[in-house]
């Protein structure tokens, strides 16, 4: 099982297994349902939770009901108990949208949703993230998770975050980080497609960020807060609904 999933992940185009995600979903959701583990995000509850992984494949990671991984519940967690995002009438930038939470945030009735990507099915908005084309301090409130680790000028993509987040606005920028690595390694003369893998840890990764992540956001305007939210939740929250215990999730306001 193991082995099948990392080729279906390496081998396979994102925007390929978002579209198939929607068609394989209700079988899978049936023959996994049980009540050991939940998915906040929707409350549907199974036996397990699919394994998922392009290298090191992580049991009980992929929920079948919404395809959430332990970050994407966590950061669900987050907004719902902590933040406004439910509850306040916001206009929302969504780059690169997760399956998990599009049809959710779209029929949020509080706030004013738009998606943007270059190659998502799910992107309302087609656009670089290092040149978008949207006016100055027009959102509340952006969601950028798991995408700077792709992009070759993150500076200049943070700038352009900075830059379309209105003031005292809210950004939360996730991506995959080693805790214990102080500087950010990147080798752009690594290009092809295996080698990334190796260096960067998936074979579209152009970087592996270090702790000096959050300088680099605050150098473009950003305050920034590193926040570890499993702390503040209970050993059986963090077993039932699989999620991350080490995960800081970057809040930054404008």
């Amino acid at each position: 099982m193991k082995k099948l999933v990392k080729l279906i992940l390496n081998y396979f185009p994102r925007t390929i297994l978002t579209r198939l995600s929607f068609i394989v979903k209700p079988i899978i959701r049936i023959y996994l349902r049980g009540n050991k583990f939940t998915d906040p995000i929707d409350g549907s509850s199974f036996r397990k939770f699919l394994p998922y992984g392009y290298n090191n494949v992580r049991e009980n990671a992929l929920s079948p009901s919404t395809f959430s991984l332990e970050r994407h519940r966590l950061l669900w967690l987050y907004l719902k108990n902590e933040t406004f995002f439910f509850t306040k009438n916001l206009k929302v930038l969504h780059f690169a949208p997760e399956a998990a939470y599009y049809k959710k945030f779209k029929n949020l009735p509080n706030i004013t949703y738009h998606t943007t990507d270059i190659n998502s099915p799910l992107a309302t908005i087609k656009a670089d993230i290092c040149d978008l084309p949207i006016n100055d301090d027009t959102y509340d409130f952006i969601l950028c998770n798991h995408v700077l680790e792709h992009i070759i000028d993150d500076r200049k993509a943070m700038k352009e975050l900075y830059r379309v987040l209105k003031k005292g606005g809210v950004g939360i920028f996730q991506v995959p980080l080693e805790t214990t690595r102080e500087k950010t390694y990147e080798d752009f003369s690594i290009v092809k497609p295996n080698e990334r893998n190796i260096a960067f840890g998936q074979y579209d990764h152009v970087r592996v960020y270090g702790m000096d992540f959050f300088d680099r956001l605050s150098e473009v305007g950003f305050k920034v807060e590193k926040c570890n939210y499993a702390v503040k939740l209970k050993k059986e929250e963090i077993i039932k609904y699989c999620l991350p215990e080490n995960e800081i999730i970057p809040v930054c306001v404008k």
